[in-house]
Formats: structure tokens, C-alpha cells, sequence
């Protein structure tokens, strides 16, 4: 591929990086410790074994997490590029790939920054506890203002409307500043800011009364789950969505590295530095859940529940109980809203450089048009009484579909049909100081594929054997099945886009470097 640029064209721009490798742990962190971390973990690890969940946990951890992380990291830091252009240098073949995990992207921003918003309004109504004696009722009822079917409504609640419109101007913002001054700026603010707010929140709890019930719930093993396939199958599936990969962030932020930078010791790093969070999360949590359920005279078993239950029922009614609980109420609910972002950028990212890479466009004109239009069918669908029922369908779907069954096909053609395991791992190997042999190529190759094809097969036969949540047929095909399905088909559509002439497919000195390092160290 030739650097060379014909007379009077100007030559591209160069490649944005971040501007240490400590930055880059920061965002990449960032990303992995979002929502479910807090609202997700904590329940998974209960429901599953208790303190014997993290023996898979772990497992799953080594065997598939961290090796699926190193994955996305070879083909974004070695092909330079976003998702799309990365797998089109490995493969041409392998370009829809990108595509795939690009809208991928762009239906999880659109309902993402919904929660935030809830997150937000939260954080202020914690002040004043505005849910009152009825921390369910309020939330469905004042706030959303569910409407008593799924449907397509256009009831617009103001009070979810305006601080999901605040949300994505403060995102924009950010995108439109870059990956320096804007997401590498706002990860360094605002993860050490949830670090220390949710440290604050977990001693807070750890003094309430019945806190010790809570976490002997959380910790107490039970050993017998380890021979139930299904918790094997909770650890490995929890651990692909915690640490974003398979979705093109991964892939992303790695093309931003300078090119000696040591990949492997950075994703351990952040590997571990996520799963420490979530412990911390389930430790938090639980000591809260150990005081509901003594106030309530219950067992924790009867008050343990996860999601927008945990979030928006439970937890309020902590606050409402606990001494000082609007102090804890604000430092949980501003944990999500931070967490909340620094994950909503990262995927955000993805689409916006995808679109630079495919139209030559710039920084500025990429962010605001990518942003602005993920913004307006956020905007459009999710402040609305329907909004909930649309939210929880596709989140559900793209999860199962998008997600797992993106990863998995990703995983099959990179190591089965292209066979590019080996140069990746070369490529590892050349830059890192935790080297991949044979068994990252045998742990990508098989086990993380055998765990993958497990959780899709579930997931398909769970949700043909019933109409998901008793929605109505016609919702779930239009918003789940149709939408699934129609991400693979726009991604065929928008790889068969010719790209621009002008672009760094076709004109990128930075990547013609990276090719002739690769010529110098290969050659005999």
C-alpha cells in the first residue's frame, strides 16, 4: 500500500493517539466499568454460586475475557484503523465485521444514555428523597410514565426528556473535542471522581445495620453450584460484556496507541482493574441490600434483585431508610451518571471512527453528525411512556444478537477461515512484555467459540420457545428479531459503500509504516 499522495491532493491527517499509555488504561477502564459493573455483577455473582462464583468467574476471566481482550487489541493496534478499516486491512473479507459491531454501537448509545439521564435526575431527587413512600410507583409511574402496553408512542415524559437532551450535549462536547483534549480529558476527571465517590458509598454501607447479613449472603459459597453448567456459562457470559469486547471498542482505542506500546501488560491491567470495581460493586451493594432486608424483616434473599429493579426501586428505598441516605443516594446514582459516560463515549467512538475513516471527514464533522444523529433517535424512541418496553427489548436482543453472536462470528472467521491467530500473536509478541504462545491461539480458537455458541444457543431457544417478557409478537419481531437481524444486513450494505478516494484506506503514511516495520523484521 503506497503513502504517496498525487499532486495537489492533501495528505491526511495523522492518526490521533493518545498521548500516554496511562491514559489509554484510564479510557479503556472507562469503558469496561459501566452499569452493569454496579446494577449487574453483584446479582449474577449471588444468583450463581455466592462466593463460589468466582472461581468461574476467574476461570472465565483467563480463559476467554483477557484472551478475547488481547484479541481486539492486536487488530486495532496492529492495522490502525476503526473497526470497518482494521478488519478490511486484515481481510477484505473481514470488513463487515467492523460494520456489524459499528450499529452494534449505535443501538446501544441510543438507549444507553436513557439510563444516565434516569441516573441523573436520580442523583437530584436523592436530595430530597422526591420518591417518597412508594420508591416503585414513583419511578414507573411519576417519573416514566409507563404506558400499560409496548407500542410505538410518541407521549413524551419531560422529566426523562430534558436531561437525556443535557446528557448528549455534554457528550458531544466531549467527542467533538477529541481524543486528547475531550475523551482522554473526561476519563481522567471522571473515573477517578466514581473511584472515589463509590468508595465512599461502599464504607457508607458497610456501617449500616445489617450489613453483615448482606455480605455473608453475597460471600457465603455454595459449592454445589460448580457443577451446574448454567453458572459456568453466567461467568463466561458475564465477563464478555464487562470488558467491552467484541464490539469494536477494544478495537478502537487500541488504533489510538503509539506503536510501541505494551498491549498484554496494559490489558491486564485493565482486566483486573475491572473485575476489582465489580467486587467492590457486589460488596457495596450487598451491605445496602443486608440493611433493606433487615428494616424490612426479611431475608436478603427476598430484597435481592439487579437492573433498573436494583437501581430504581431498591436502592431508593435504602435512602429513604438509611441514616444519611441522601448522601448515599447521590453518591450512587452520580456513580452511574459517571460511569454511565465514560462508557457511552467509548461507544460512541466507535461509530464516529468509522465514519472518519470511511468518508475522510474530519474530527469536528464526523462527532457532530454521528453524534447528533444517535442523539435524535435517542431522543425520538426512549423519553417516551413506551419508552421502557422499546429499551428493554433492545438492549435485550442486541446483547444476544449483536453482541455474543457478533463476537462469535468475529472469533470464527479470524482464527478458523482466515487463520490470522498466528500474525496476531506475532504482532502481541513484537510489543508486549507478557508474551502469547500456542495457548492464547488454542484459548481464542476454542474455548472462547465453544462459550460463545453456548450462550447464543441458549439465548435462541429461550426466546423462540416464548414471546419475550409476554411483549406483544409483532413488538418483538419489529424491535428484537427485526432489528437483529437488520444490523447484518446494513452491515453488508454499508461495506459495499465504496469509501473515499481521499481516505486512509487508500492513503495512510502512518499504517505504510507499521507495514514497513512489519517487511524489515520478517525479512530473512
Amino acid at each position: 500500500m503506497s503513502g504517496a499522495t498525487s499532486p495537489g491532493q492533501a495528505a491526511p491527517a495523522q492518526r490521533e493517539t493518545f498521548s500516554s499509555r496511562r491514559l489509554f488504561i484510564l479510557s479503556a477502564i472507562g469503558s469496561a466499568v459501566g452499569l452493569g459493573n454496579i446494577w449487574r455483577f453483584p446479582y449474577i455473582a449471588y444468583d450463581n454460586g455466592g462466593g463460589a462464583f468466582l472461581i468461574p468467574y476467574l476461570v472465565a476471566l483467563l480463559t476467554a475475557g483477557i484472551p478475547l481482550l488481547f484479541l481486539d487489541y492486536a487488530v486495532g493496534h496492529k492495522f490502525r484503523g476503526s473497526a470497518p478499516l482494521a478488519y478490511r486491512r486484515l481481510h477484505r473479507a473481514a470488513e463487515p465485521l467492523g460494520w456489524w459491531q459499528v450499529l452494534v454501537c449505535f443501538v446501544i448509545a441510543a438507549y444507553y444514555a436513557v439510563i444516565i439521564a434516569w441516573s441523573l435526575m436520580y442523583t437530584i431527587f436523592s436530595f430530597t428523597e422526591a420518591w417518597g413512600d412508594d420508591a416503585e410507583g414513583y419511578f414507573f409511574g411519576s417519573f416514566l410514565a409507563v404506558a400499560e402496553a409496548p407500542g410505538i408512542g410518541f407521549t413524551y415524559v419531560p422529566s426523562v426528556f430534558f436531561p437525556l437532551l443535557l446528557v448528549w450535549v455534554t457528550v458531544i462536547i466531549i467527542m467533538v473535542a477529541g481524543i486528547r483534549k475531550g475523551i482522554s480529558r473526561a476519563n481522567s476527571i471522571l473515573l477517578p471522581l466514581l473511584m472515589v465517590m463509590f468508595l465512599l458509598l461502599v464504607v457508607q454501607s458497610l456501617f449500616l445495620p445489617g450489613a453483615a447479613e448482606g455480605l455473608n449472603a453475597f460471600f457465603t459459597p455454595d459449592w454445589a453450584a460448580l457443577a451446574d453448567p448454567s453458572v459456568w456459562a453466567a461467568a463466561y457470559g458475564h465477563i464478555f460484556f464487562s470488558l467491552s469486547v467484541g464490539y469494536g471498542i477494544m478495537v478502537t482505542y487500541s488504533s489510538y496507541l503509539k506503536r510501541r506500546t505494551d498491549l498484554t501488560g496494559s490489558g491486564m491491567v485493565v482486566a483486573f482493574s475491572n473485575s476489582g470495581f465489580e467486587i467492590l460493586a457486589g460488596i457495596g451493594v450487598f451491605a445496602a441490600l443486608g440493611f433493606m432486608a433487615q428494616a424490612a424483616g426479611t431475608g436478603v434473599n427476598e430484597v435481592v434483585t439487579q437492573g433498573i429493579g436494583l437501581a430504581f426501586v431498591a436502592f431508593p428505598t435504602i435512602v429513604s431508610q438509611a441514616p444519611f441516605g441522601g448522601l448515599m443516594g447521590v453518591l450512587f446514582f452520580g456513580s452511574l451518571v459517571f460511569a454511565g459516560i465514560t462508557s457511552l463515549i467509548s461507544v460512541l467512538e466507535v461509530i464516529v471512527a468509522a465514519v472518519q475513516d470511511k468518508l475522510d471527514w474530519g474530527r469536528v464533522k464526523a462527532s457532530v453528525v454521528v453524534s447528533v444523529l444517535v442523539a435524535a433517535v435517542s431522543l425520538g424512541l426512549f423519553p417516551t411512556a413506551t419508552g421502557l418496553y422499546l429499551l428493554d427489548t433492545s438492549d435485550a436482543f442486541v446483547n444476544s444478537f449483536g453482541i455474543t453472536l457478533g463476537a462469535l462470528v468475529t472469533v470464527v472467521v479470524l482464527a478458523w477461515f482466515l487463520r490470522k491467530l498466528p500474525l496476531l500473536s506475532a504482532h502481541l509478541n513484537r510489543v508486549s512484555t507478557i508474551r502469547m504462545g500456542r495457548a492464547w491461539i488454542v484459548l481464542v480458537a476454542g474455548v472462547v467459540p465453544l462459550a460463545l455458541i453456548y450462550m447464543v444457543a441458549n439465548e435462541f431457544i429461550s426466546k423462540i420457545s416464548t414471546t419475550y417478557e409476554g411483549y406483544p409478537e409483532w413488538f418483538v419481531g419489529l424491535f428484537g428479531w427485526g432489528m437483529a437481524g437488520a444490523l447484518v444486513v446494513l452491515a453488508l450494505i454499508l461495506t459495499a459503500i465504496p469509501w473515499s478516494r481521499s481516505s486512509k484506506a487508500h492513503h495512510d503514511p502512518e499504517y505504510d509504516d507499521v507495514v514497513k516495520e512489519d517487511a524489515r523484521e520478517t525479512a530473512p
